[in-house]
Order: structure tokens, then C-alpha cells, then sequence
């Protein structure tokens, strides 16, 4: 299977505009999940390009403090990729103006979002009904600033409307940079399996680079969707929260075909440490605290299914710290404090354990 696969999909070589990416495996956009802290811990750990949490077209919202947030992209590492939603020409390509002088290399517009709030407003993935609207949304915004535009889709409403390869077809012919695309209707939201056969007629179909998203969560799902659908990039989700080193296992694996060693204990301690500080310095103590840990609860069930698969000591660590019920109570535990020292003595703690 690995003869298959073509150089650009090892992430030789493979480019979106000006930017050429030493890997093709990149972070998808994920509503507060991918931010700034996220996504420099994922490009540190091997993602070629880390797309932002989207944000919204609508200048009545962005003085919230979330938004504010989101819309930082000047002191970020690597190449810029911010995410712009909503429905109205105009309001998006003035969004794409603002976050291109805030800093952003690249604008991705999502039409790939499948929440109800967002659809409600004809937004996210509500999008692809209207092909019309597509078009135009396309055109106002990659005519409106001089760096790459791309696009987030799905491969269609919904099993009886999967128009992905004419939504495709309407992104190359205006001026898109690169699709995006995720292996289910809006109907299916997360439930099931994805498919890759849409991906590849919508590959077979046009000649600007399409990336396959969907259900990636190990080395061999990546080759296996890029060597399938013969997409220039893959870009994981859902299979990187409490797991960001994913990102270089599957580089390696791609350029080798062999395995890396897991993390070590102490590896994934300075990652997660890192990741926990990060978050209390980007978002201060208050909201700090409450988001690192859900981020906290991704990494527990990561580190025991790490521990679940591993023969080497530490893996029996893992597994006696973090599996089943022990894993429950420390989440209970974790969830329960309510400072930043609070939450990194705990997590200094239950590594000390780990190690001796």
C-alpha cells in the first residue's frame, strides 16, 4: 500500500497558495477546541498547518471576549490558517479582510459545520443547499483579499442531497485554494462511520489539492485514506484531543512505515504540563481553570487507551492510573479545583506516582 502513495501525500512538496508545508497532516478547525495554545502545541508536535476555531462573520460579536480572543493571530507560530462563518457575502469578506490584517496567512470558510445554531442562521454546513449562495459567498471573499483562500465542506446536506463534487467543482472554478472535506453529511453529524468514496470522486474531480477529513485516529487510518481516496492532505480532529503527538506518529509513519515509540511518562507529562500553562497564560486563571479540563479529561482517556496497547512498564502505569474507575475519580477530582496551582499540583502529583 505505501508504493501508492504519491510524494505530496507524504507532505513532499504538497502547497496551498505561496505555502509549501513539510507535512500534510494537518489540525482540523474545531469550535473551542483549536485554539491558539491547541494549535501551536499540535504544529510543536508535527501538524503541517493548524486551522483556527471559527470565527464569526458578524462584527456585532467580536468585541465579546471570546472573540477577541480568537481573532489574535499576529504572534502565532506557523503558517496562519483563521476560519471565517457565516452566510452573508459581504459580512464574510470583510471578515476575511480583518483577520488577514490581525495577522491571518490563509482564510478557510467553513460550510462544513453541522451544529443547529449555526445552520439555523443558514451558516456552516446549511450551505451546501444553496450552491448559488456557495458561489457567491466564495467569490466576494477570495476577491477580497490577495492571500489563500480555502474551503471546509461536507459531502453534502444529507444522504439524498451528497452534492460535495458540485460544491468542489464551484470552489475551483472561483478561485479556491484547497478543499477540506469530512466524510459525512450534515444529517449524520459525528454518528457512524465516515466515508472516503465521496472524497475521492470529489479528488478524481478537481485539480486543486483536497484534504480528507474524518474518523483519522491512528498511523494506519492515515495511510489508508490517503492511498483510497487519493487526497494531498489528511487533517485529524477529533483523534488529536489528548493525544497531539498523533500528528508526528503518523509523519513518521507515512515517511518509514514503522511505528514510533510511544510518548514516555515523562514526555507526556511536560506535554500536558505545557498544555495546562499555556491555556492559564493565554486565558488567564478564571476560564483557564475550565477549560483545561475538558482538555485534561481528553488526555486521561488517552493515556489509558495508551496504556491498554502498550506492553512497556509505563503503559501498566497508565493503565492502573487512568483506566476505568481510577480514571473517573481523577477526572472527578480534577474537575473539582479551581486554580491554576490547584490543578498543576494535582497533575504533578499523579505523575510522581508514574514514575516511582
Amino acid at each position: 500500500m505505501r508504493q501508492c502513495l504519491k510524494n505530496s501525500q507524504r507532505g513532499d512538496g504538497l502547497k496551498i497558495g505561496l505555502y509549501q508545508f513539510d507535512s500534510n497532516v494537518f489540525l482540523a478547525p474545531m469550535a473551542g477546541i483549536t485554539d491558539q495554545p491547541f494549535r501551536e502545541l499540535c504544529c510543536r508536535l508535527g501538524a503541517g498547518l493548524a486551522v483556527s476555531e471559527m470565527v464569526s462573520s458578524n462584527p456585532k460579536v467580536w468585541n465579546t471576549e471570546k472573540s477577541k480572543l480568537r481573532m489574535i493571530h499576529s504572534e502565532e507560530a506557523g503558517i496562519r490558517s483563521v476560519q471565517i462563518a457565516g452566510c452573508c457575502p459581504d459580512e464574510l469578506a470583510y471578515a476575511a479582510q480583518v483577520n488577514r490584517d490581525n495577522g491571518a496567512q490563509i482564510i478557510d470558510i467553513n460550510m462544513g459545520c453541522p451544529a443547529k445554531k449555526v445552520n439555523k442562521k443558514l451558516a456552516g454546513s446549511a450551505l451546501l443547499k444553496e450552491p448559488a449562495q456557495v458561489e457567491q459567498i466564495v467569490k466576494a471573499v477570495v476577491n477580497s483579499v490577495n492571500i489563500p483562500v480555502t474551503l471546509k465542506i461536507r459531502t453534502g446536506w444529507c444522504e439524498n442531497s451528497r452534492n460535495g463534487i458540485e460544491i468542489a467543482k464551484i470552489a475551483e472554478d472561483n478561485g479556491i485554494a484547497s478543499l477540506a472535506v469530512h466524510g459525512r453529511t450534515r444529517n449524520d453529524f459525528y454518528k457512524g462511520n465516515a466515508e472516503y468514496d465521496t472524497i475521492k470522486a470529489i479528488k478524481q474531480a478537481v485539480s486543486i489539492p483536497v484534504v480528507a477529513n474524518g474518523d483519522i485516529t491512528s498511523v494506519e487510518k492515515a495511510e489508508q485514506v490517503l492511498s483510497y481516496t487519493g487526497a494531498d492532505a489528511i487533517m485529524i480532529g477529533r483523534g488529536a484531543q489528548g493525544q497531539p503527538w498523533i500528528f508526528r506518529e503518523i509523519n513518521h509513519f507515512l515517511k518509514t512505515g514503522t511505528k514510533m515509540a510511544a510518548p514516555s511518562v515523562n514526555e507526556v507529562r511536560s506535554i500536558l504540563l505545557g498544555h495546562v500553562m499555556e491555556l492559564h497564560q493565554f486565558y488567564g486563571d478564571y476560564m483557564g481553570v475550565r477549560i483545561a479540563r475538558k482538555h485534561v479529561s481528553w488526555y486521561v482517556h488517552s493515556l489509558a487507551l495508551l496504556g491498554e496497547k502498550s506492553s512497556e512498564e509505563f503503559g501498566e502505569s497508565f493503565s492502573a492510573m487512568f483506566a476505568g474507575n481510577q480514571g473517573k475519580a481523577f477526572r472527578a477530582t480534577f474537575n473539582g479545583l479551581s486554580s491554576t496551582s490547584e490543578q498543576l499540583e494535582t497533575l504533578n502529583f499523579c505523575f510522581d506516582q508514574l514514575v516511582h
